[in-house]
């Protein structure tokens, strides 16, 4: 019954250790496609360290690819050293997507606070042209997120661009797609988004957010499975050992 149990337990390691090497590709995937997103909305916050649990998801994606290893060679011999350093490993990587989870609720809660003070800086040093940093960032979200303004598309009368600009219109990137004939003018307000960028922006980065958090929190669950496989190999291991001496009458080295 025992020796059954240790094969379960050994079977169930080395196909979580596949898993593993899955899951690396998917940390990694996650956390690029989070830092990748957070860099293009990078004009809308000013705190860096919102994208800590990207960067942190990506280590620990890359980390998986070595435990993997360590875990499916370890098992097949059964080897008491490499068990517990990958016992070890295993809970220090879950420690660390805790920690994930835990910054990853924090800085969601800041995006809305961070958002709401950056945008109308950012609204306001609009320029138009291309070269321009802020206007680039503005005109890729109004087209990606098919917004117009900070709430509404009246905003931009507000703006200095719209000042300066006196011709009684809004950037092009305002335009819905599908009329080839707007100029952005406010006196054709049908031909231009009607939702603001703001709500859309903090909605899109915490949704990010999330998906961080799932995919830490999911691989830590199945961390933990393999902890307890591995802890269960290891004891198994080291009872078979102090049999083994008990009946020979040697010593443990």
């Amino acid at each position: 019954m025992g020796q059954c149990g240790i094969t379960s337990s050994k079977t169930v390691l080395v196909f979580l250790n596949l898993i593993f090497w899955a899951a690396a590709g998917i940390l990694c995937y996650v956390g690029a496609y989070a830092f990748i997103t957070y860099d293009d909305y990078d004009h809308f916050f000013e705190d860096v360290y919102t994208l800590i649990p990207a960067v942190t998801i990506i280590a620990v994606g890359a980390l998986l690819f070595v435990i993997g290893l360590i875990g499916c060679c370890a098992t097949v011999r059964e080897s008491r050293c490499g068990l517990a350093a990958f016992v070890v490993i295993l809970l220090l990587v879950f420690m660390t997507e805790v920690a994930v989870v835990v910054l990853g609720y924090i800085y969601r809660a800041k995006v809305e606070d961070e958002v709401n003070i950056s945008i109308k800086k950012v609204y306001d040093e609009y320029n138009g042209t291309n070269s321009d940093a802020p206007s680039r960032a503005i005109d890729y979200i109004q087209r990606q997120l098919q917004c117009c303004g900070i709430h509404i598309y009246s905003d931009w009368k507000y703006t200095r661009w719209f000042e300066e600009s006196k011709n009684n219109s809004v950037p092009i990137s305002c335009c819905k797609p599908n009329i080839g004939s707007c100029t952005g003018s406010l006196t054709h307000p049908e031909d231009l988004y009607q939702e603001g960028c703001e709500a859309l922006v903090v909605k899109k980065l915490k949704e990010i957010m999330m998906y961080v958090i799932w995919a830490a929190l999911t691989f830590a669950a199945i961390q933990m499975l393999g902890m307890l496989c591995a802890c269960v190999v290891l004891c198994r291991r080291s009872q078979d050992t102090a049999y083994e001496l008990l009946i020979t009458g040697g010593t443990y080295a």
